[in-house]
């Protein structure tokens, strides 16, 4: 996908999460992250977006302290204006990323072409991934576009997983094959001891294989839906370790307790 798209789907996956927060009244438990109320989860996003606009509209250079981050998602309001906060926040980010020009040198934390496609890239997921999290609190989710999703998978698994913080480890190595058959993706996971490398493609006979839609891929690896809509073929228990140990630890503000 290109920036221009990931702005385009970042815009909408915002909107969708604010009407889907709204169905659901922020009072209500978000099934998909343990712990947290919809309240939770519109005052985490809103508070990601505004921390990633600093780094856009600023141009800033370097990395913010612990307590920094901390103001752009701690001053969230009350539940009266909350809904109506995050769809600010999301704005802003966007015309942040529509209004930045081709040059602009930023931190950012994680390979792209360049610091403007890497948020463009990053927000737009954050986004999509939490506003299934508020539909499936409302009780009724949209699966994402398969180009979406497709290139959610290659973000996870090619960008995330292979950080050497990404949690997912296996002694000894293991092999997970992905394929989103509807756009003829194809994914070579190994899993080792001390790192993660991802292979585009299919090689080999990996231990365990998940074939299936783009978008039942993504939200299965993101741990956010179960393997019913998908072909697992092989060792099954490998999916177990995956839910178990995939941890997202990343740069951006604390989590607030969701399994990411």
């Amino acid at each position: 996908m290109e920036t221009a798209a990931h702005i385009a789907a970042l815009r909408a996956q915002g909107r969708m999460l604010a009407d889907a927060a709204r169905r659901a009244g922020l009072g209500a438990p978000v099934p998909t992250c343990p712990d947290w109320s919809v309240r939770d989860l519109v005052a985490h996003t809103g508070g990601v977006h505004r921390w990633a606009t600093a780094f856009v509209a600023e141009g800033r250079a370097e990395e913010m302290g612990r307590e920094e981050k901390r103001r752009y998602y701690d001053t969230a309001p009350g539940d009266p204006d909350l809904v109506d906060w995050y769809t600010e926040s999301h704005a802003a980010l966007v015309a942040a990323l529509e209004s930045a020009p081709p040059g602009l040198a930023c931190w950012s934390f994680m390979p792209a072409p360049n610091p403007v496609a890497f948020w463009a890239r990053r927000q737009a997921h954050e986004a999509a991934i939490h506003r299934v999290d508020a539909q499936t609190a409302a009780g009724r989710v949209t699966p994402p576009a398969a180009a979406l999703a497709s290139d959610g998978i290659d973000e996870l698994l090619s960008c995330f997983l292979t950080r050497p913080d990404g949690g997912l480890r296996a002694d000894p190595a293991r092999v997970l094959g992905v394929r989103a058959a509807d756009t003829d993706a194809d994914w070579t996971v190994r899993i080792g001891p001390d790192k993660v490398e991802v292979l585009h493609g299919a090689s080999g006979t990996p231990d365990c294989a998940v074939t299936g839609a783009a978008a039942d891929v993504y939200l299965l690896l993101w741990n956010r839906a179960g393997t019913d809509r998908l072909r697992v073929e092989g060792d099954g228990s490998l999916l177990d370790h995956w839910r178990g140990s995939a941890r997202i630890r990343w740069s951006g503000p604390p989590a607030r307790g969701v399994t990411r």
